[in-house]
């Protein structure tokens, strides 16, 4: 009988430590990905510096590029960029989801390996097979392939803003309500899922959600930055967003194109959005759990909470499906008018004691 396997895209380094960026020089060397230290740094022009000012000496012979601004052009400019300058080993991203996602686009566009050395925790798009940058139609995602190493070091994530270490919690958090709307969809039309990838997002939500430490501690910061990669290795597994990407996300894509110039962090929006989702599918007891840890770690769980009344939330979940055209999620299956989103509003608000 033959045994049947697949190959899955994933990083070959993962270091989740204090301190790690201290060792990139030695583990992108022991690893073969940068045997001769030619690397070609992108990173923003703002922090970005700092980060320069302080790294650089421990990578002699690399190039910092400061042109990673979170926009396709930004990225096309850093490709160019890195094209001319001469001949890497590979792309390091440092910095945020925006540097990040710039340097993923470029390392594919001149066919170069890309290492993601995160600042901050605020979304999943470390690990991700996807590059989310701004364009002239507002924002797209591009595919890209993964990275081949992930470093993460804590050290470096402690002197980011919390608010974006709390984003992150919110974003993986949600995948509970992405991987139910995605089973809901294989019950009602058939969508194939798969097995391994929903258990790789499902599993690293719960890792999260039921963790009792907080965001000074060391312990959750990499449980967090764990479930962040694998709902990024979770996408690549599914070939397609699906395993982290619902309703929840439905409604964050929402809120950007509704409001462009008042939309919070896409985590933010992501973790109230896959609250209400769960709270609409029925299953209050989930809902009322996510909200409490929510709001244990200090992210929303009412529009309120980020600026927005209950009628631009209203507004904003009947808008959410248009979001994704052929996405099936429970708003959906629900398909329900504006007075009944204002009536389950109304509800979970109730349920959840505000």
């Amino acid at each position: 009988m033959p045994v049947l396997t697949r190959l899955i895209p994933s990083p070959v380094v993962v270091d989740i430590r204090p301190g790690a960026l201290d060792d990139l020089a030695t583990i992108l060397s022991d690893q073969r990905i940068a045997p001769s230290g030619r690397l070609a740094f992108a990173i923003s022009g703002g922090s970005g510096r700092v980060l320069r000012e302080r790294f650089a000496p421990a990578f002699p012979d690399a190039d910092w590029f400061s042109d990673a601004d979170g926009t396709i052009d930004g990225a096309v400019r850093l490709a160019d960029s890195i094209k001319k300058a001469g001949r890497y080993d590979a792309v390091v991203g440092l910095g945020g989801g925006k540097v990040i996602d710039c340097a993923k686009y470029a390392a594919a566009r001149v066919g170069l390996p890309l290492v993601a050395v995160a600042t901050n925790l605020a979304n999943d798009g470390l690990c991700s097979p996807v590059a989310t940058l701004d364009n002239d139609a507002g924002r797209g995602s591009y595919g890209v392939p993964n990275p081949i190493a992930i470093v993460i070091d804590l050290d470096v994530i402690r002197e980011a803003p919390v608010r974006f270490v709390r984003a992150g919690i919110g974003d993986v958090i949600c995948k509970i309500s992405a991987v139910a709307d995605w089973e809901l969809s294989h019950r009602e039309n058939g969508e194939q899922v798969d097995g391994l990838a929903a258990a790789m997002a499902r599993q690293a939500a719960e890792a999260v959600l039921r963790h009792p430490g907080g965001v000074g501690d060391d312990a959750f910061l990499t449980t967090l930055s764990e479930a962040l990669v694998l709902c990024g290795i979770s996408m690549s597994v599914a070939g397609d967003s699906r395993p982290a990407s619902g309703a929840c996300h439905e409604i964050s894509h929402a809120f950007d194109l509704s409001f462009p110039k008042r939309s919070a962090l896409h985590g933010e929006q992501c973790g109230l959005g896959g609250a209400f989702a769960t709270f609409l599918r029925g299953d209050h007891e989930t809902a009322g759990h996510m909200t409490e840890v929510l709001h244990r770690h200090g992210l929303p769980v009412l529009p309120q909470e980020i600026g927005f009344t209950v009628e631009e939330f209203v507004q904003v979940v009947e808008f959410a499906p248009s979001t994704r055209p052929g996405r099936y999620t429970i708003l959906e299956h629900l398909d329900l008018s504006t007075d009944q989103i204002r009536d389950a509003y109304a509800d979970y608000a109730k349920a959840i004691g505000s």
